[in-house]
């Protein structure tokens, strides 16, 4: 069972929500990074820890992955329409908000 939680990304409660920050507000209209440098995305994410938003893992720039990278800030949620998800980027797998 708890392979296949961590094979699927499913399972226990996921031990990075508590750096969640309620009502954290939305830092930019688009992805930060893209707009400095000129990239376009494919879709938007925010950190809950601090409201930086950054490009997806589809996009070329990859930022919301690398705010991880350098800050720690782990739980990012989808800035989609219709989308209502959060993702820890240090377990890797979707948390249900």
């Amino acid at each position: 069972r708890r392979l296949a939680a961590r094979l699927t990304g499913r399972g226990d409660r996921c031990r990075h929500l508590e750096q969640v920050v309620p009502d954290v507000e939305r830092g930019s209209a688009g992805c930060e990074a893209c707009l400095a440098t000129g990239m376009g995305w494919v879709h938007l994410r925010m950190c809950q820890v601090c409201g930086q938003v950054g490009c997806c893992m589809a996009s070329e720039g990859r930022h919301s992955l690398a705010h991880f990278d350098e800050t720690g800030h782990a739980i990012i949620s989808s800035l989609e329409p219709g989308e209502d998800w959060l993702y820890c980027f240090a377990d890797w797998r979707e948390i249900e908000p």
